[in-house]
Formats: C-alpha cells, sequence, structure tokens
C-alpha cells in the first residue's frame, strides 16, 4: 500500500497534466487554473487509498479520483460567486481573474467533464460508482443552499447546522472513500462502514474549522482568526452559545451580532469573552472529539487488515492534529 503522500504526488502528477479539449480559451483556461490552484488533494488521495486497502490498483481508481476533484473545484467556482469572494487560496476567483459569465459556464463545464472521467473507469464497476456520486453531488447542493437560507434565518438550530455541513462538506469526503472501496472490490458492508468513517472524520474536521476559527493560530490556521464572528456566520461555536446564554450575556451577544457601529476587532473580543465565560471552547472540543472516535470506532469494524486501518487512523490524526 502507498503512503497518503506517495499518492498524493502521484494524483498530483495527473492533475497537473489535464486540461479540458474544449475551445475557446475563455472557457478551457479557468478548468486549468482552478485545478492548479493546488490544495492538499485530500478526498481524491483518500479515494485511491481506499481503493488500495480493499486489494484493488490505485491505477484504476485514476478516473474516480479525477471526477471527485473536478467535481469539488467546480462547486467552488461557483461557491466564490454566490459568496462574492475575491480570493481563494490566496489566488483570484475565477469571476474575478475572468468575469461572471466565464465561471459559471467553467463551473458547469467541470461537471461535464467530471462524468466523462467517470466513464473511463471498469464497466462492471459505473454503475455503483454512479449511484454513490449522484447522491453525493445532489447533496453538496442541498447543503450550499441551506447554508444560503441560513444567512437569512434567525431560527437555526444546532441540529439544522450539523446536516448543512454533513451534506456540504461530509458527504464528499465520505463519498470519495466509498468509491475507492468500491473500485477496489470492497463488499458493500465495508463499503458502507467506510462511508461512515469518512462521515463522522469530516463532521469533525469541519467543527474543527469552526473552533480554530475563534481558538486557532493566524499563522499555522492560515486565515484571519475571528472570520466567522466578524461576518456573524452561524457556526458551531455561535449556535452553541446563543443556545446557553440567559439573561444579560444573551442579550450582550445578539446585540453584538447586530451592531455596526463597533470595530470588528472590538466585536471579535467582545463574542470571544462571551464564548469563555460559555465554555464554548471545551464544548467545541468535545463535539469534534465525539465524532472522531465515533468515525475511529466505524473503522475498527472493517473487516481489513490491521496495517490499512493503521494508516487510516494515523492519517484521520494528523488531519485532526491542525495547531490551535
Amino acid at each position: 500500500m502507498h503512503s497518503f503522500e506517495e499518492l498524493q504526488e502521484i494524483f498530483n502528477n495527473e492533475i497537473d497534466r489535464y486540461s479540458p479539449a474544449v475551445e475557446p480559451e475563455n472557457l478551457q483556461k479557468p478548468v486549468v487554473y482552478t485545478l492548479g490552484m493546488g490544495g492538499k488533494r485530500i478526498r481524491p488521495v483518500l479515494l485511491l487509498m481506499a481503493a488500495e486497502t480493499f486489494g484493488g490498483k490505485y491505477q484504476d481508481a485514476i478516473p474516480a479520483a479525477m471526477a471527485i476533484e473536478i467535481f469539488h473545484n467546480s462547486t467552488l467556482i461557483h461557491d466564490d460567486i454566490m459568496d462574492e469572494a475575491e480570493l481563494r487560496r490566496n489566488q483570484t476567483t475565477v469571476h474575478k481573474q475572468w468575469n461572471l459569465n466565464s465561471a459559471i459556464l467553467s463551473g458547469d463545464l467541470m461537471i461535464i467533464k467530471a462524468y466523462e472521467q467517470l466513464n473511463q473507469l471498469n464497466s462492471n464497476k459505473i454503475n455503483q460508482v454512479l449511484t454513490v456520486f449522484n447522491k453525493i453531488a445532489a447533496e453538496v447542493c442541498e447543503g450550499q443552499q441551506f447554508d444560503l437560507d441560513f444567512e437569512t434565518d434567525d431560527e437555526v438550530s444546532l441540529s439544522d447546522y450539523k446536516k448543512m455541513i454533513r451534506l456540504k462538506t461530509s458527504v464528499l469526503l465520505a463519498g470519495s472513500l466509498k468509491i475507492g472501496a468500491i473500485v477496489g472490490g470492497a463488499d458493500t458492508d465495508n463499503a458502507k462502514k467506510l462511508y461512515c468513517f469518512g462521515e463522522n472524520l469530516g463532521l469533525a474536521f469541519q467543527l474543527q474549522d469552526d473552533y480554530l476559527d475563534a481558538f486557532g493560530n493566524t499563522k499555522s490556521f492560515g486565515k484571519k482568526i475571528g472570520g466567522d464572528i466578524a461576518a456573524n456566520k452561524k457556526t458551531f461555536l455561535l449556535l452553541k452559545a446563543l443556545e446557553l446564554a440567559k439573561g444579560a450575556y444573551h442579550d450582550e451577544l445578539t446585540s453584538l451580532l447586530g451592531n455596526n457601529s463597533i470595530s470588528e476587532s472590538e466585536k471579535i473580543e467582545s463574542v470571544l469573552a462571551i464564548y469563555e465565560k460559555l465554555g464554548i471552547k471545551s464544548l467545541t472540543e468535545d463535539e469534534m472529539k465525539k465524532h472522531f472516535e465515533k468515525a475511529i470506532e466505524y473503522l475498527e469494524e472493517i473487516d481489513i487488515d490491521e496495517k490499512y486501518k493503521d494508516g487510516l487512523y494515523e492519517l484521520s490524526k494528523k488531519l485532526m492534529g491542525r495547531q490551535t
């Protein structure tokens, strides 16, 4: 079995060589630009690892890994349009580098090209893979719409939020693992357990992202601390605080969310102070730990050699080991 780093290098070489054979350049170039932005390629590499875990060859899973990465990046182009974002991974977003129409079209094209990649899989695997891929692709769209709806919804609950991040973030990670397992020859039960492992790992990872936005180190996190607070973004931390806050704390917190007269730094500092009083840091850590441990429980149930379990376990710890 190859290591994560080895498969990462193999996949990066594949994606670097990829270019859709389309015209004109203003349709083709945004695709190459987007895929060239980098990133850890966690989903496609986990897919390749899953294929090898069940005795398959990573080469047979490359088309599926390409499909996952191309589709994922298509959603990022469209997300950036909806968010009116100017930067993605410290580079200009596609709709700013080109224009809105080219960004929409190139994102659409990438979805088509993802299916083109899936068509290169062994014929006896295509139907099973398509069933999973179609489901998670639709769920990602559902998650994004929930996220957009939450911006104007004052009644979002913690269960609503966890449903949203499961759809928007976790299912693509989980589905990547399940597709890899299918290509590798896993039976239905093991493929399902690997999916559940990925789903809970994805939830823990997203909760950690929320956590680091408030309690992380700017240098190691790679983002500005308190950005979610400044934007009034509904995260696990904020929703948990609103759920727990009573009396003066609740009034102060809701007042801060609607206060545009104070500076951004003052708002962040004040909200963090309330989080500290309510114990939000430890409560979020507990929630992250709960989903991480649940992921490992599913991993332990999978009928594979211990060396493969150890590899996935160590990788999981590494993914959850971002500095705070």
